[in-house]
């Protein structure tokens, strides 16, 4: 039998960090998305994950950056709204580890991405609902998927890392 989790996403974050000026990282969040998992057996081994975010969502704290970032030298999101993954396979490497394989969608660009996945958690809320709680991270390379600004620095390298981190704490209810 089939059980189907859905994100609680006032618990919940969907993040990246990138390095900016090569000295620092900047975070940014997705404000507005939706995920679901689904599995076959309590041990999580034929999980699988469905994850869309609004693009527009997209927040690093700073009104100008994010601007930018929403613009066709990033996201452009007039014209790709949504970010998405979809896994496709997974493997457990311990008790509570898994490698999630998936296909991930920016910019209209679909890559092989795979998360690291550690469930942190499994409780009953105090209204009797099933909650499931687990950080996922990969790091990916946003040139791949058209995220290709940069500006370089008059003292050498560059404004912005290629390699970006997803980091995702999040927590699901099972649907009833």
């Amino acid at each position: 039998m089939s059980t189907t989790w859905n994100i609680d996403a006032s618990h919940s974050e969907i993040g990246f960090k990138v390095r900016h000026l090569m000295i620092s990282n900047v975070k940014g969040s997705f404000g507005k998305y939706n995920a679901v998992v689904t599995s076959d057996d309590e041990h999580f081994e034929t999980v699988h994950v469905k994850f869309d975010a609004e693009a527009a969502s997209i927040t690093t704290g700073n009104e100008q950056r994010d601007g930018h970032l929403l613009s066709q030298e990033f996201f452009d999101v007039e014209n790709f709204p949504s970010v998405s993954y979809e896994s496709t396979g997974v493997s457990k490497k311990d008790e509570g580890h898994f490698i999630v394989d998936g296909n991930l969608t920016m910019r209209g660009v679909t890559k092989p991405v795979e998360l690291k996945v550690t469930i942190t958690g499994m409780a009953k809320d105090p209204w009797g609902q099933d909650k499931l709680a687990f950080e996922a991270s990969a790091k990916i390379n946003r040139t791949e998927f058209g995220l290709v600004w940069n500006s370089a620095l008059e003292g050498g390298g560059v404004l912005l890392s290629d390699d970006v981190y997803l980091i995702a704490e999040v927590q699901f209810t099972k649907a009833q």
